[in-house]
């Protein structure tokens, strides 16, 4: 007899916490509308002497 008002309490305490879904978010508060600076803000200078070290190769990781 106590572990059915046992069961039914845990019941009730997962039907309070869980039993409701959440109220829906619409799409318009998901998303925000901002203005971005040209090419994004990032420096386009390139330097060619220092393009090696980022290079990924297998070939040259293998050392061929």
């Amino acid at each position: 007899m106590s572990q059915e008002a046992t069961m039914d309490a845990a019941v009730a305490a997962r039907h309070a916490r869980f039993g409701k879904l959440p109220e829906r978010i619409r799409y318009e508060d998901m998303t925000e509308v901002v203005q971005s600076e040209p090419h994004g803000g990032t420096n386009t200078s390139h330097e060619d002497a220092a393009a090696w070290r980022t290079f990924s190769c297998l070939a040259l990781d293998l050392g061929l």
